[in-house]
């Protein structure tokens, strides 16, 4: 599934080190820290993978 903005790519790129130890689950907020809850590092790793070049800052529904 890939990420319909760069925040949402972005959200997905933080949760998925989270998820890898790599930085602090207490670091993580607002989606990046739902993402990490609520996904696995497989998903999360189709997401952060998305090619960022042509998505918006922000889709509808983004926070």
């Amino acid at each position: 599934m890939p990420a319909k903005s760069k925040a949402q790519q972005k959200a997905a790129g933080a949760a998925l080190s989270a998820k890898r130890g790599e930085t602090k689950v207490s670091e993580l907020q607002g989606a990046a820290k739902e993402m990490y809850d609520s996904m696995s590092e497989s998903e999360l790793e189709d997401i952060a993978s998305t090619d960022r070049s042509d998505l918006p800052e922000k889709a509808d529904g983004d926070d």
